[in-house]
Parts: C-alpha cells; structure tokens; sequence
C-alpha cells in the first residue's frame, strides 16, 4: 500500500510499505479521512523532521477511520468501529516525527490498550467530521486557556482551521461578541458562518478601526488609551499582531497564543505590569478530544464550512497544492476510498 512521506525540503513522494499489522496492544485503522495541517505544510517546506531511525518522515495526523484489527487485549475498542484518532497519545506522534502518517489507507496506532488514542465517533458524525476533532481539539484547547466567559468580548486573530476551530468553540461556550481579523475574504466569510460577529482584512483596513468601533474604547490609568476587548487569541503567527495587542490591551486583557511564530518579538513588557494582562500559550490538547467530540455530537456548532476542498487519495499533490493557497483554501480533506 502507498504511504505519503517526506525525504526532504519540498520532495513529498508515495512509498510503497506492508499492510500494519497490530501487535497485542494495538490497532490498524482502516482511514477514511485525513486533513491536511498547517503543520504538514511546514514539514514540507522544511523537508520534515529527523526520525530516530532515519529515513522519509510520514505526515498526516487529522484522521478518522474504521477499526480493522485489534490485539489480544484490547478492550476499549472493536473490529469495525468507526473511531477518531489522538495521534500524540501513547508516544504515537503519528504524522509528527514518529513511524507513522496518516496519509495511508492502513495505519497502525500503538498502546491503545493503555492510553486512549483513538475515541469512538459518533454514527451521527461524517468522517470528515471526525477528522475535524483534532485540529478542534487544538482550538479548544486554546479556549480553555483563556477562560473564556459568555459576555467575553473576544478577537481571533487569524482565520486559518485553527482560529476558525477557536470561533467554533467561542460560540459553543457560549460567547457572542467575537471579532474574526485575516487576509482572506474566503476565511473571513466562513468565520462569519461560524459566528464571528464582524469579521476585518487586515489587507484592505485597519483591523482596530473595526475593534474599536466594535468593542470600545477604554483608558488604563485614566491616561493610556486602549480598546474595550477582554480576550484576544492569535491564530495568526504574524509577528506585529502580538505587539499591536500589547499596546491596545486595556486593563486585565488575556492573550492565549495558539500560533506558531517564527521570528522573535520585541515587546513592550511595561504593559504586561501596567495593564496586568494575562498571556498564555495553547500548545496540542491536554484533555479536549471528548469535549470536541461531544460539542460535534450535540449539533450546536456546524464546522463543515470549514472544510473548503476535498480529494481522493489518488490526488494527494492536487490536495496538497490547493492547501498552499490560504487566500482561498481552509481545510482541505483528502477521502479514502474502497
């Protein structure tokens, strides 16, 4: 069977590996559906990541799929239940530096009689449903670290998968005011779907023009001019949107970091002091799978907007070059078919 690999900087090929098969602890899941992540984008372009044993590094690790085989003592699940995957429970790093990727119709989850790293989906669920419980999972998480109330008044900074996943969740908790800011029109009017409650190109104007006039204007100390905004939470990874935060924050504003930054940031730390802001980061999920998986399962949230492109397996470098473009691609799914 085929398997997508990375052997270095922009060189994705399918290799051919065995059939899995488990070993006592184990399962093969049979996959029915992948996305691709931000991350799989960046393991491309930097040609993947050292595996301890060597070699091309798998990718993949947004994916649900059917249970096909299952060790001796694995009790949590059975042959033919249809389950999403944790990729990071168990050590697994499945698609993240370990020997598996998701990108294949047959893969082998390890531990899974002592850790839960796959959950069963709900029949009322898509596949393509289950493999959105990852990446809002990360969201979740993201939520989670900053506390957020139902009379928050919040902003998202970035509305790739990961910061419309976190629009998702606001709303599910409850959360109403929310400010969606991007480069893409095709994002921002699917943050709108989800329930951004304004939404700003960043391209075409001046986002704080629009938070303001949205959230309000308030002063620190009676002097130092801020906007009204309680929780800020960059998905965006864009250097200068951490510093605009610091010096719009108004008195007591959290900031969850949910993106990935490659350049250094100087900032103004007198605000942090001044302001009393709370800063976090939201790193994987922790604990979030079962709550996503529940918020999915209750229909209050409908993520399938999310999903902009989807492609058979066969066409893994078309599914791969339409998630290169962000102006006009969120989540691209890739199916697996019989």
């Amino acid at each position: 069977m085929k398997q997508v690999t990375i052997d270095g900087p922009n060189d994705v090929r399918f290799i051919d590996i065995p059939k899995p098969a488990p070993g006592p602890n184990d399962v093969v899941v049979k996959v029915a559906a992948c996305g691709i992540c931000g991350s799989d984008l960046s393991y491309v372009a930097m040609g993947g990541l050292p595996l301890p044993t060597g070699g091309p590094m798998p990718i993949g690790h947004e994916l649900s799929g059917v249970i096909a085989a299952a060790g001796a003592t694995v009790k949590r699940v059975r042959v033919g239940q249809r389950v999403v995957v944790n990729p990071e429970a168990a050590g697994n790093r499945i698609g993240n530096g370990g020997p598996e990727g998701g990108f294949t119709p047959y893969l082998l989850v390890r531990n899974v009689a002592e850790a839960d790293c796959v959950y069963p989906l709900p029949d009322s669920l898509t596949f393509q449903q289950g493999a959105l419980v990852e990446p809002l999972a990360v969201a979740m998480h993201a939520v989670n670290q900053c506390a957020a109330r139902a009379d928050d008044k919040v902003v998202v900074f970035g509305a790739g998968p990961i910061g419309l996943g976190v629009i998702a969740c606001l709303r599910y908790r409850g959360v109403r005011d929310i400010v969606a800011v991007d480069l893409s029109d095709t994002r921002l009017a699917i943050a709108r779907q989800l329930g951004a409650g304004a939404v700003c190109n960043a391209a075409h104007g001046d986002p704080w023009e629009v938070i303001l006039t949205r959230h309000g204007r308030e002063l620190v100390h009676g002097v130092m001019p801020a906007v009204g905004t309680d929780v800020y939470i960059d998905a965006s990874g864009a250097a200068p949107v951490v510093r605009e935060i610091f010096d719009h924050a108004k008195f007591g504003a959290r900031m969850v970091v949910v993106a990935m930054h490659k350049q250094e940031v100087a900032l103004p730390f007198f605000h942090v002091m001044a302001k009393e802001l709370t800063i976090k980061g939201a790193m994987a999920y922790p604990t979030e799978f079962p709550a996503v998986i529940e918020m999915l399962a209750s229909g209050a949230v409908e993520v399938s907007p999310m999903i902009t492109h989807q492609f058979d397996f066969a066409d893994f470098n078309d599914a791969l070059a339409a998630a290169q473009k962000p102006e006009v691609a969120a989540k691209v799914m890739v199916n697996f078919l019989e």
